[in-house]
């Protein structure tokens, strides 16, 4: 009888000395310090200055090209990312365009990352719209060119827009690019799905998110041809360790509900514009699924121009084709 139970009671009492080797060593990870920033990122910030929104800092990055042109085009990044996902365009858009604009939006990149704090679509477009103002671009017309998360954040633009809310921008155009508008079509990750539900889990699991997990679930979303290089990987991870960005993930993630909730509004600003409105679209992505996503938009946005790149392209458009991405862009600006 004392015999049977012997092999679990070590067993129990290895475990157990297993657990208690384990804190030490999970307290120490989760301490972890952020990765030191790679050459390109400290160039990318030199380049870049901060201005102030709500007692925030927020990255932005501007650059005056084509000489003869007041075109401005603005830029705007998706999700868990930075403004770092226009490198690849960066310099043909400045051979185009007069001013090129991009930012880090608030709780992404080398912005501020304010925590406890309610991140929502609605705010990020007011810090869009506070960075033209600040740039004393408010009566200009400018062409947005936005991604995943950043579409989102355009049609928020799109509606006050369209509606002559105060300060909102004079929009030229709009481009958009596999972005997760329709609810009906989009499928977040699993991690996703967790971090926004599950508010007990939450601040357990955006501790335990490391770099392997992080590169695992991105390189997920890249075509199995055109993954990010390792380097590219450590400089997107980077940027969501910087200021403890990881810790606001699941706060950041509630514009998921935020899309279902706000569906009509945001879906409306787009099916009843009448500004030219264009979606380049890698036909690859696992988040907003070939053929549904692109036959709802389509039958949806009767009125939008749509381009659709080579079938191994998936959803980062820019970074996996910036030449198929770059053609289509053009050719959509240069139409009208």
């Amino acid at each position: 009888y004392s015999t049977d139970s012997a092999p679990g009671g070590s067993m129990r009492e290895w475990w157990l000395l297993v657990g208690l080797l384990c804190i030490p060593l999970l307290a120490v990870y989760l301490h972890i310090p952020p990765p030191q920033l790679s050459p390109a990122l400290l160039t990318w910030r030199s380049a870049g200055a901060f201005f102030t929104f709500r007692s925030n800092n927020i990255f932005y990055r501007e650059t005056y090209g084509a000489v003869g042109s007041s075109d401005v085009v603005i830029l705007l990044h998706g999700f868990p990312t930075s403004s770092l996902d226009w490198y690849k365009i960066w310099e043909p858009l400045n051979r185009r365009f007069n001013r090129v604009i991009a930012l880090d939006f608030l709780g992404f990149g080398f912005s501020d990352k304010p925590r406890p704090h309610r991140y929502s679509i609605f705010e990020q477009a007011s810090v869009v719209e506070a960075l033209v103002s600040h740039l004393g671009l408010t009566e200009q017309r400018v062409n947005l060119l936005s991604h995943d998360y950043g579409d989102t954040v355009a049609l928020e633009l799109l509606y006050r827009s369209d509606h002559n809310r105060t300060g909102h921008l004079t929009i030229n155009s709009l481009c958009l690019s596999n972005g997760g508008i329709f609810p009906e079509t989009h499928h977040p990750r699993f991690l996703q799905k967790l971090l926004k539900d599950s508010s007990f889990l939450s601040p357990v699991l955006t501790r335990l998110t490391n770099y392997m997990v992080f590169s695992k679930g991105l390189g997920d979303v890249f075509g199995p041809y055109t993954q990010p290089t390792d380097a590219e990987l450590l400089d997107m991870w980077t940027g969501v360790r910087f200021n403890d960005g990881n810790l606001v993930m699941d706060s950041i993630l509630q514009f998921i509900n935020q899309r279902d909730e706000h569906r009509d509004r945001w879906v409306g600003a787009l099916t009843s514009t009448f500004i030219p409105v264009h979606m380049i679209y890698g036909p690859l992505d696992p988040v907003n699924p070939h053929p549904q996503f692109i036959f709802l938009y389509q039958k949806l946005v009767q009125r939008s121009t749509v381009s659709v790149l080579d079938e191994h392209i998936s959803h980062y458009p820019q970074l996996e084709d910036p030449t198929g991405f770059l053609n289509a862009y053009f050719s959509f600006i240069n139409a009208f």
